[in-house]
């Protein structure tokens, strides 16, 4: 079994079988019409069931035969026009190049003598993603699985930097459209159930600064300490930005921790027309950063960044084996003094790769492009009576649902539009989301690919009426 240690001896080896892989993906990708199959977890599953992993196959080639079956053919593809749901995005080939590169050569970026080049160039990107977020010389920050594992940092960080040791006394303060990951780590950080405050938004789905003031006084006059607060610049379901320059100014009255979730905004850093959207961003502690949502990158590939590099010693420790305490003074460049994880891919390669070869304003105009796709699909719906759409996007999302002519109930309509999207997933022609607003069900829209069109769009709206107006047609039959 030696024969398939990846070595010096076996790089032919390596070369035809990575080959092979790549033809088979790239004839997938030449000849998917549909973003899905519309396979179903009971038709699939027990084709997976009948593997049995104890025997193995002959060879690649064989392997390769049968992920066709078991994962290639049903697989939804995120490169698909009509591919519209969830905060995924097509890659770039530059990134895909890098994730080869890196998967192969196997770098650990928790220790200098693990990684070496690829410990600096991680630092190198952290500095120019820092950089243009304005965060200031002393910034910092570190690479890591996602906005999830990003956001639960930063907040490890504010609750470590926060006037109190009671964590019962510990506030933190987010819109009420802010990511789940937000209570998702005050439980984790051992924070009471009603550490969360969620700030009232706005009609643009914007947290409302004045509500926010008042939940800061409120909190301050209560005897309790203002942790932290979250702004949101992209949030999941509207792609709303919040006010940062007036959050941040609130941040400093009250002396708290201003984070700023751009998970998804963070493709404004390189927009060449939309920037100034991100205007306060420079004012925050800390910031998210997803590199796999709007700067096209394949999953994974996020960031924290931080003003002041000193916050991250919150989450350093020292182990003999791995970074002992001498090579602090050594001036070794370890990564994982950093960072919540310790062993960890090198995935600021798939971003390095694709500046080298597109540049930040090439990155930036894909952007561009989808959010100037989600303004023409603004008009669309606005323009639709047979839709009601909820906000005019900032970003690339649009949140909507179908409302027919002749039917009033709330109930009737919202299993209506949940039908569709489910009659839509099954006919593989295309997928979109769903969320809820006010306790109605609504659609969703997430443009993340510049290959989408206005006819994309519009085509997929007459397959949601379609599938609502037959779901509304059988029900009222049987209601008769």
């Amino acid at each position: 079994m030696r024969s398939h240690l990846l070595n010096d001896t076996t790089a032919e080896h390596y070369r035809r079988s990575v080959t092979e892989g790549v033809e088979r993906v790239a004839a997938k990708l030449a000849s998917t019409r549909r973003p899905f199959t519309g396979v179903t977890p009971d038709r699939l599953a027990p084709v997976i069931d009948a593997v049995d992993l104890d025997t193995p196959l002959a060879d690649a080639s064989a392997a390769l035969d049968e992920l066709e079956d078991v994962y290639l053919r049903d697989a939804v593809y995120f490169h698909s026009p009509r591919y519209l749901a969830h905060l995924n995005c097509p890659v770039v080939i530059p990134a895909v190049l890098g994730e080869a590169v890196l998967s192969a050569v196997n770098s650990s970026l928790d220790t200098w003598d693990q990684s070496a080049g690829g410990t600096l160039i991680e630092r190198k990107l952290i500095d120019w993603t820092c950089a243009r977020a304005g965060l200031g010389p002393a910034a910092d920050g570190v690479f890591t699985s996602g906005g999830t594992q990003s956001n639960l940092q930063a907040l490890l960080l504010a609750r470590q930097e926060a006037k109190t040791t009671d964590l019962a006394k510990l506030r933190i303060f987010a819109s009420e459209c802010s990511h789940f990951s937000v209570q998702k780590s005050a439980t984790l950080l051992g924070l009471g159930p009603d550490a969360v405050v969620a700030v009232p938004v706005d009609r643009a789905k914007r947290m409302q600064t004045v509500a926010l003031e008042t939940e800061l006084m409120g909190c301050v006059s209560e005897g309790l300490v203002p942790m932290a607060i979250v702004a949101t610049a992209g949030t999941t379901d509207f792609g709303s930005i919040d006010p940062l320059p007036e959050i941040a100014a609130l941040a400093r009255q009250y002396e708290t921790w201003m984070h700023v979730d751009a998970a998804y905004g963070c493709g404004l850093l390189v927009s060449p027309t939309r920037r100034r959207l991100l205007d306060g961003i420079e004012q925050a502690d800390s910031v998210t950063v997803d590199f796999h949502k709007s700067f096209f990158q394949p999953v994974s590939s996020s960031a924290l960044l931080v003003k002041d590099r000193a916050t991250l010693r919150h989450a350093t420790y020292h182990a003999e084996y791995l970074n002992p305490r001498r090579t602090l003074e050594e001036k070794i460049p370890n990564q994982v003094d950093k960072s919540l994880q310790t062993t960890r891919r090198f995935d600021a390669l798939k971003l390095w790769m694709t500046l080298r070869v597109m540049g930040a304003d090439g990155v930036g105009g894909l952007f561009d492009e989808v959010c100037d796709l989600a303004a023409a699909g603004w008009e669309l719906l606005a323009a639709d009576p047979r839709y009601d759409v909820v906000v005019q996007p900032q970003l690339s999302t649009l949140v909507y649902r179908y409302i027919p002519e002749s039917v009033t109930s709330p109930v009737l309509i919202d299993q209506a539009n949940l039908h569709a999207r489910k009659a839509l997933f099954a006919s593989g022609e295309a997928v979109v989301a769903g969320t809820k607003v006010a306790g109605r069900q609504y659609l969703k829209f997430t443009l993340l690919n510049p290959e989408t069109t206005t006819g994309d769009i519009a085509a997929v709206l007459d397959l949601i009426a379609g599938h609502a107006e037959q779901f509304l047609g059988e029900n009222l039959v049987h209601a008769s």
